[in-house]
């Protein structure tokens, strides 16, 4: 081959790498650490409940309690440590809170007994929930305002490739089943962790804001709009245990379709967000785009819940597998759709001055359907069957479209120079 023809070969692979990553400097830091520890959180997820089990030594209720209680304290903690990070600034807290992640995950490794796991976990939890939002903040002022979702959108791209390699792991963990198998695979979240608090600290400091004397400490508690969009958008996020829990569930308990389609549905998610993401994204500009993109995800959701429904009614197991694929697919299309919106409005309509608590806040989203979602879930679809599916379809379309005049109201609290324009120029702003 000559060395023209080489050059073009490496041009062209080089320029596939770089449309899955995002632009060379802060960002591409910031999405290397959310690369590092989104593997690490893979391998907990899919190995936490054996090892806290069967390595700690604890039973599933105590699991379940501490777990409970910890994600409820860290979603407590999320707007005070977002305020921190404005105070302090965001890198700086975001470095501390990557730090005291790792030590948290590092202590189960010793921990035998309830009383230390829960404080371990509540460690944990709110060491997660601030770095969420600390790391928003940063990103917050590091990007142009107008080019964060299309980062935003690299950065989750980023996170669901590093979830499915960090899944990989904790399936060889599974596979062997043995105390050393589960120890290696926790030891390597907490380097997971240590890691993205190197690259973090790689990326240029974001200057800290000063009170402003008479405000309230946490003014996003005020901010009743602001405060209804994050409910709205809470509701929106109860499509996460629909697809980790409920689905699942469903799949084996009311439909012919074979076993394998509960990782397939996975499978299908975590590559559709990994490719899809960014490009899904790029539509998204300001506020009016941004509401239009939830609405067209609402209509996704009730899509999928109608999808969903259909395959209760004595389908071949071939026919079933088909038919929940397109509904995984309508799913996936939702998710990205509204994680687009959802990231532009929060940052659209927050203060400069504010992102880390208003981050920290738009962030319990997850918190709350993580916590509230599986026993709402379970009834309506489970108890319900397929009237249960299309019911909790209109509840996704009709959320959908309420968060329109919801940001309308929210934007017209705010100065005009808040509202976020479309970019002019794609540069993003270091």
């Amino acid at each position: 081959m000559t060395s023209t023809a080489t050059d073009r070969t490496e041009t062209s692979t080089g320029g596939r790498l770089t449309r899955l990553l995002p632009p060379a400097g802060a960002a591409r830091n910031l999405a290397m650490a959310q690369l590092a520890n989104s593997v690490g959180d893979g391998a907990f997820i899919v190995t936490s409940a054996l090892f806290f089990t069967r390595v700690v030594g604890l039973s599933t209720a105590q699991v379940g309690l501490g777990l409970t209680v910890a994600w409820l304290i860290g979603f407590l903690t999320g707007v005070p440590l977002g305020n921190l990070a404005d105070r302090k600034g965001p890198r700086g807290v975001a470095i501390l809170l990557a730090l005291s992640t790792a030590l948290s995950v590092g202590s189960f490794l010793f921990v035998r007994s309830f009383p230390l796991f829960l404080i371990a976990a509540i460690a944990y939890a709110s060491s997660q929930t601030g770095l969420t939002a600390a790391r928003q903040a940063l990103l917050a002022g590091l990007v142009a305002p107008a080019e964060r979702t299309r980062i935003r959108a690299f950065l989750q791209s980023t996170v669901n490739a590093g979830l499915a390699v960090g899944a990989a792991l904790g399936g060889v963990a599974l596979r062997f089943d043995t105390a050393p198998a589960y120890l290696t695979v926790f030891a390597i979240d907490a380097a997971s962790f240590l890691i993205a608090a190197a690259l973090i600290h790689r990326v240029p400091a974001v200057t800290a804001v000063l009170k402003v004397a008479g405000e309230p400490r946490l003014a996003v508690l005020h901010d009743r709009p602001y405060a209804v969009l994050a409910l709205l958008n809470a509701v929106m996020l109860m499509f996460m245990p629909l697809l980790s829990l409920i689905a699942p569930l469903w799949i084996v308990e009311r439909t012919s379709a074979p076993s394998w389609m509960v990782a397939s549905l996975l499978i299908v998610n975590t590559i559709g967000v990994t490719l899809f993401q960014v490009r899904v994204a790029r539509g998204v500009k300001d506020l009016r785009t941004a509401t239009r993109s939830i609405r067209f995800a609402g209509l996704a959701f009730l899509a999928a819940c109608s999808v969903f429904a259909v395959t209760a009614f004595g389908m071949a197991p071939a026919g079933a597998a088909a038919v929940l694929a397109v509904a995984a697919i309508l799913l996936t299309l939702g998710e990205m759709k509204l994680a687009s919106g959802a990231w532009e409005i929060s940052f659209g309509l927050a203060p400069a001055d504010k992102q880390g608590q208003y981050q920290g806040f738009f962030g319990t989203g997850p918190a709350i359907a993580r916590m509230l979602g599986p026993a709402l879930l379970t009834t309506l679809v489970l108890g319900w069957g397929p009237i249960g599916w299309l019911v909790l379809g209109a509840l996704f379309l009709g959320t959908s479209v309420a968060i329109g005049p919801t940001v309308r109201w929210a934007a017209r609290t705010r100065p005009a120079s808040q509202v976020v324009e479309p970019s002019l120029n794609g540069e993003c702003a270091a």
